[in-house]
């Protein structure tokens, strides 16, 4: 998938180290309220700037079998959002994605771009041979670019999530390294 060689650039996006002036625009998107429900699993507690741009550090400092890149678009270098592969060892060749996406990056076909480009780079870079994600069952759109990006719904945590005063299921999805790339991607 890799665009020029490039393998951190697609088509629509390129994925790029995080900067500390990223750090304010993440923060505010993992505080908004609609996009922490998708995101989080346990209950949403709004948390200071600090703790925020420490945990986007924490998952970008890109040591060990962790991966944490900023998704920048190609056509303006904007920041449109932050992608992480984490839990990657070397026996297993396995890793857990996540993905938060800024809202007025969304509906726009950057976040399957991201997605793409960073199963291409765990496959062809980094030698994984599966990657791996959880998603609440009500997110139904971030569902269908997992889909879209390749990834098959494995199984389900049955009631796994409290959210507004009702149980939801929790999806397993995965890709693997001989599925990719997916038919028409």
């Amino acid at each position: 998938m890799a665009i020029n060689g490039d393998p951190l650039t697609g088509k629509l996006v390129r994925l790029r180290e995080l900067r500390e002036s990223d750090l304010p625009r993440l923060a505010d998107w993992w505080r908004d309220p609609a996009l922490a429900v998708q995101q989080v699993t346990g209950p949403v507690h709004p948390q200071p700037d600090g703790a925020l741009a420490e945990m986007f550090r924490a998952w970008s400092r890109n040591t060990g079998g962790d991966l944490g890149l900023s998704v920048e678009t190609v056509e303006t270098r904007e920041l449109a959002g932050h992608i992480t592969l984490y839990g990657a060892n070397p026996k297993d060749r396995a890793a857990t994605l996540a993905i938060v996406m800024g809202p007025p990056f969304q509906d726009r076909g950057l976040g399957t771009d991201a997605l793409r480009t960073t199963i291409g780079y765990a496959f062809d870079e980094l030698g994984l041979n599966r990657v791996e994600l959880t998603v609440n069952s009500y997110n139904a759109r971030a569902i269908a670019a997992y889909a879209r990006a390749g990834f098959v719904e494995e199984g389900r945590r049955r009631e796994a999530v409290y959210r507004s005063g009702g149980w939801h299921d929790q999806v397993l999805m995965s890709v693997l390294r001989r599925e990719w790339p997916p038919a028409g991607a």
